[in-house]
């Protein structure tokens, strides 16, 4: 007797044909998250932010506390995998035992990418939290770009950039969109006012360099959760920030040593007693020379 295995076999083809087209469907949802602790609620001057500070131990709480809230809401909204960068002062402050076993955390300095480390083209869209306004705005809390002590502007081709500019830059080079960001008032305006209508959660209002009126860690949690939870449900709405190749990074600092020394490279120019060009021919390269300019000391040890 002859066993008719053809429709037996269509049959299986088109089951697993189903499954295949099904699992297509159902695509990863990686987040990125980059957080500071400029634009943490409270935070106001140098006590909350770094070790010496007779607050730094208490504000490390608060600023783990709306990495998690971030991160809560992102899995809510439909995230399956998220990377965490942890983007202030040592690159330490994140409570690692008090995050969730479901994240990696990226820690401490140098890195290629900066704030961004761990980003690239499989990432669906980028978190900015605790972030602060740039070193040319008049106000925001703690107002810097990059290093408050020796930094005047960063420019990318001309259009002066706030750290989230640079960082969202460096998300678009992989094609990535910012999608949310926290902060001050003066912090989330001028983001926005870069990056389009992403959604901002303003924690707190500045008065000055180093004052504010600021929400309560609890409202500034639930803040958060609300807008990211917004953010990922308008995941297809948001654009990459795009920057044209190549690109010309200018960079003014406070003092005229830096310029002057760094001009000795043959791939930089400068431009001014106080500031410098380097034509990067993409965001990496932007990225890996701020790195480079930001960290290196000759007595650089292991």
């Amino acid at each position: 007797m002859r066993v008719r295995y053809r429709p037996i076999c269509f049959a299986v083809a088109m089951v697993i044909g189903l499954v295949c087209a099904v699992a297509a469907q159902v695509k990863r949802t990686k987040i990125y998250i980059s957080a500071d602790m400029e634009g943490v609620v409270g935070v106001v001057t140098g006590d909350q932010l770094g070790p010496t500070g007779f607050e730094y131990s208490r504000f490390r709480e608060f600023m783990t506390q709306e990495v998690n809230a971030a991160i809560e809401a992102a899995f809510a909204g439909g995230a399956t995998e998220i990377v965490v960068s942890d983007s202030h002062g040592n690159g330490e402050s994140l409570l690692i035992e008090k995050l969730p076993k479901n994240v990696t955390l990226v820690r401490a300095w140098p890195r290629p990418l900066m704030m961004m480390q761990g980003i690239d083209e499989t990432f669906a869209g980028a978190i900015f939290i605790g972030y602060h306004a740039s070193t040319t705005n008049p106000e925001g809390v703690r107002a810097h770009t990059m290093s408050s002590a020796t930094l005047a502007d960063v420019r990318l081709n001309n259009v002066s950039v706030p750290e989230a500019g640079i960082n969202a830059a460096i998300a678009g080079h992989f094609n990535v969109p910012v999608i949310m960001v926290s902060g001050d008032d003066a912090a989330v305006k001028e983001i926005t006012a870069l990056l389009g209508p992403i959604e901002g959660a303003v924690i707190k209002w500045n008065y000055g360099f180093h004052s504010a009126r600021t929400l309560m860690p609890e409202a500034a949690n639930d803040l958060i959760r609300e807008k990211v939870k917004k953010a990922m449900s308008r995941l297809a709405e948001f654009k990459p920030y795009k920057v044209s190749t190549p690109i010309q990074l200018d960079v003014r600092f406070k003092n005229y040593r830096p310029a002057e020394v760094l001009s000795y490279l043959s791939i930089v120019k400068r431009t001014d007693a106080h500031s410098i060009r380097f034509l990067g021919k993409d965001m990496i390269e932007v990225s890996k020379f701020l790195e480079f300019m930001t960290n290196y000391e000759p007595g650089l040890t292991p």
